[in-house]
């Protein structure tokens, strides 16, 4: 993307507006924070019962919302004003008694809710009449889970088989593919300059061994596309597809493939260093115990 574009664009940042929704988890406050190091005005908008107030200090161009990704409302009023916006969809837990559905369809029904979440981002930023950019947080599972049959080289231009992920039950996946390629078609559809990052898994604080991105985490390993992102990395690939005019399409997003048993070892002992479980004795161990029963292969 544009190194030095940042440096070209910091005299007008003072004179900006951006969104960065949601702003609650690591990826959202390390946005922030560089967004006003850079003269933004900032509009934080949080998935939470109440605004971030606990960790954003008072800035004067710090301004807090409060958005239900299902309220599109809600949505518009973070985004009214704004030159671009940080789609970061860290879906909320959800449970069946909220959904009013029955416990065996919730999986299902959190995918169906990421999708409206993003339809109702991209239409927001669609009829914001100042907004130049979005900048939209997917993931690679969104790129890598297809049938061992097809031997096709995996880059940007890639997507996860939605049947496939269906089959197999990768909900973190099906969420990611179904909502992005909703976004790009909405986007497309009402003329919204977008860009997407498919970012690999987040290693911060709080990250442990039930997180629906490593669903099948051992397949991802055998074929070498288990890849992690620290957050000060992803952070700064954001602000380079906000700021550099040249970006466009999808950008996958990652600084470590874990791909050697000293990787996975490191991998472990970062996810049992944030549970209540003692650490497993080898990294096999823990990817055992992720692979799904039954299904030996899913990636090539």
């Amino acid at each position: 993307m544009c190194p030095g574009s940042a440096a070209a664009m910091n005299s007008n940042n003072t004179e900006k507006s951006v969104c960065v929704m949601d702003a609650s988890g690591p990826l959202g406050h390390a946005l922030v924070a560089r967004l006003l190091r850079r003269g933004y005005t900032v509009h934080a908008a949080t998935y939470q019962s109440r605004p971030d107030e606990d960790h954003y200090d008072d800035h004067p161009r710090l301004k807090l919302f409060r958005a239900d990704p299902f309220d599109y409302h809600a949505i518009a009023d973070a985004v009214h004003g704004c030159s671009g916006i940080f789609a970061i969809f860290n879906t909320p837990q959800l449970d069946s008694t909220n959904l009013g559905v029955p416990p065996y369809h919730e999986e299902e029904a959190i995918v169906e809710a990421e999708v409206r979440a993003a339809q109702n981002v991209v239409e927001a930023c669609a009829q914001t009449e100042t907004m130049e950019r979005v900048v939209f947080t997917s993931s690679v599972t969104a790129v890598v889970w297809k049938d061992k049959d097809d031997h096709r080289a995996l880059d940007e231009t890639s997507w996860s088989d939605l049947a496939f992920c269906t089959r197999f039950k990768l909900w973190h996946a099906l969420a990611k593919t179904l909502s992005e390629k909703t976004a790009w078609a909405l986007a497309m559809d009402r003329g919204v300059d977008m860009v997407a990052i498919n970012a690999g898994l987040l290693t911060a604080p709080g990250l442990t061994a039930d997180h629906p991105y490593l669903k099948g985490a051992p397949n991802m390993y055998d074929h070498g596309v288990l890849v992690t992102v620290d957050v000060d990395f992803l952070a700064d690939a954001h602000m380079a597809a906000y700021e550099c005019p040249a970006a466009y399409g999808r950008y996958l997003c990652f600084n470590n493939a874990v791909c050697r048993p000293e990787d996975a070892a490191k991998l472990a002992q970062m996810l049992s260093s944030s549970s209540s479980a003692p650490p497993p004795r080898s990294p096999s161990i823990l990817l055992l115990g992720l692979r799904p029963h039954g299904h030996a292969s899913y990636v090539n």
